[in-house]
């Protein structure tokens, strides 16, 4: 197993603006830190519970269909050409949500978001699985691995929220085309 690429890219596809970073960081703005934290719990309980069923799903079509690694590659590549494109293209200012922020709506954004789907069949289908197929144990973990890099990454944008505002109001160009060059550099490792 290559964790170099591994480790790459679950860290800039969880470091890269999508709903949990864009929520937590508008929550803790709103809120503090400390007061939005239990919505932040909740993406964490909801990310891990995403991310054990998507192992669970993998596991068993890679099992059945074996051939079915390619097109999910290739899906995952051309989302996060996507995700490039949209992060390139994007305003300077970060839309607030001012919705809800405890527990039960952090845990129930995880089912609805399609940015961490993504990100935990790509991460096993190039990544884990082809190395640990069929080691429920260690699939476990890994996708216990991938919800807890999310939640770091979630924290970080609650902390550090007004910077990171700030930041992509005054520096959004520049900003923005490290981001997305990131996520192109994903897109092409999954083939390398």
């Amino acid at each position: 197993m290559n964790w170099l690429q591994f480790l790459s890219y679950a860290v800039v596809t969880a470091a890269t603006p999508g709903p949990n970073n864009i929520m937590s960081m508008s929550n803790a703005g709103r809120l503090g830190f400390r007061c939005s934290f239990p919505f932040n719990l909740g993406i964490w309980a909801g990310f891990s519970l995403v991310m054990l069923l998507c192992t669970a799903f993998c596991e068993a079509l890679s099992s059945l269909i074996p051939r079915i690694k390619t097109p999910m590659l290739f899906i995952g590549a051309a989302y996060m050409l996507w995700l490039a494109w949209k992060t390139f293209r994007s305003a300077s200012a970060i839309e607030e949500d001012h919705r809800g922020g405890g527990f039960a709506s952090g845990m129930l954004l995880q089912f609805v978001n399609p940015k961490i789907y993504i990100y935990g069949v790509v991460s096993l289908e190039a990544y884990i699985l082809p190395y640990f197929q069929g080691r429920w144990a260690a699939l476990a973990l890994f996708a216990l691995l991938l919800a807890f890099i999310g939640f770091v990454f979630t924290l970080l944008w609650a902390l550090f929220g007004s910077v990171f505002k700030l930041l992509f109001s005054r520096y959004a160009r520049v900003t923005n085309t490290v981001m997305a060059l990131l996520l192109v550099y994903c897109a092409v490792s999954l083939f390398l």
